[in-house]
């Protein structure tokens, strides 16, 4: 009790003698608003020293805005330029499908565009009739099957042994919400016609995380047997994109910081549930086991934390897993270490809940 009494004395101590210390320190370069806005003082970040020597020689050298090109763009240049990614990324997906022994073919399934990525040594039996549907990142501008969507497809059905198709669909500048979750709800639909909800997963990275989670809005809402299990990487189900990582993200790649979001929203209330379905529990407590991948110095990371959080409160079996030290779809560069863990996470968690063999 008398050790108790003596810390609770010494803290009082303290608090009151906080006022007068403060007034001792030197001010710092940085200010706090009225509001609680911290204006944050020039400092250095170095490498994470969780990143593997690999990631930390392969982060930049000198300030890239990876964005500003597209942003650059006309919107009458963005049609064209979309059809040619597949042969745009050619150099790259053609070493990966040789690296993850991965065949892909063109399709289309309810009139949208598709590309299917299947092991090239075949589907194991147990894995026949089980699918997963990828919905490619890309800002809701460039999001296309046979481009970043190969670059997320090819390794994973290398990896679970399990057939992949992603789909091109409809994104800005030409269409709006809800075009999108329009296509994916029509080939969903496909999809259940030749296979069973508990042998669909669905996943997406960035665009195509956020994605995934209003297409289980819409499912939910539409009264659709739920897949069996879903991930949403490098994104979260928040249409706003908010917190903290969102107004950090860039300066941590010394690049200003910027407002707006993709023309696909433009005009649209990001607050309606069946865009960010994180503002409505009753929908969050339907969705099915779901995998979050981020990393700290994306600018998602807060919503994916917070998707995780809201999920985990509504009772949904939800794992979260986020990488220190990288950015925003790390996933890409299939030679960082990290790389491959996350595709051994997204392997290990489909693998479960799709039952899949190897």
């Amino acid at each position: 009790m008398r050790n108790q009494i003596m810390r609770f004395l010494c803290l009082a101590a303290a608090a009151s003698a906080a006022p007068a210390l403060a007034q001792q320190v030197p001010a710092a370069d940085g200010s706090i608003e009225a509001d609680g806005t911290v204006v944050v003082p020039s400092f250095r970040l170095p490498p994470s020293i969780y990143l593997s020597d690999e990631a930390r020689k392969a982060l930049p050298r000198t300030p890239t805005d990876q964005e500003a090109p597209m942003r650059a763009l006309k919107p009458e240049q963005i049609g064209p330029i979309r059809t040619q990614m597949g042969k745009i990324l050619a150099s790259r997906l053609n070493p990966l499908k040789e690296k993850f022994g991965v065949t892909t073919r063109e399709a289309e399934i309810a009139g949208v565009p598709a590309v299917y990525a299947t092991p090239a040594g075949g589907v194991p039996k147990a894995n026949s009739g089980k699918i997963l549907l990828n919905l490619p990142g890309g800002g809701f501008v460039m999001g296309v099957a046979s481009g970043t969507g190969m670059l997320e497809s090819i390794p994973l059905a290398g990896l679970a042994k399990v057939e992949i198709v992603s789909i091109t669909y409809r994104q800005g500048p030409e269409t709006i919400y809800p075009a999108a979750t329009e296509d994916v709800v029509k080939v969903y639909r496909e999809l259940l016609k030749t296979h069973k909800p508990a042998d669909i997963g669905i996943f997406g990275c960035s665009a195509g995380g956020l994605l995934t989670a209003e297409a289980m809005a819409a499912f939910v809402k539409e009264k659709l047997p739920l897949p069996a299990a879903i991930g949403i990487f490098c994104a979260s189900a928040d249409g706003r994109w908010g917190g903290d990582s969102r107004s950090f993200s860039r300066p941590f790649q010394a690049l200003p910081a910027r407002e707006g979001g993709p023309a696909y929203f433009k005009g649209i209330d990001l607050s309606d549930p069946m865009v960010s379905p994180i503002l409505s529990p009753q929908t969050l407590r339907r969705f099915p086991p779901t995998l979050i991948i981020t990393a700290t110095r994306a600018m998602e990371m807060s919503a994916a934390v917070s998707t995780h959080a809201a999920l985990v409160k509504a009772g949904v079996t939800a794992d979260l897993h986020v990488w220190d030290g990288l950015g925003h779809a790390f996933f890409y560069d299939t030679s960082l270490p990290e790389s491959r863990e996350a595709f051994d996470v997204m392997t290990n968690f489909f693998g479960k809940y799709l039952k899949l063999g190897k």
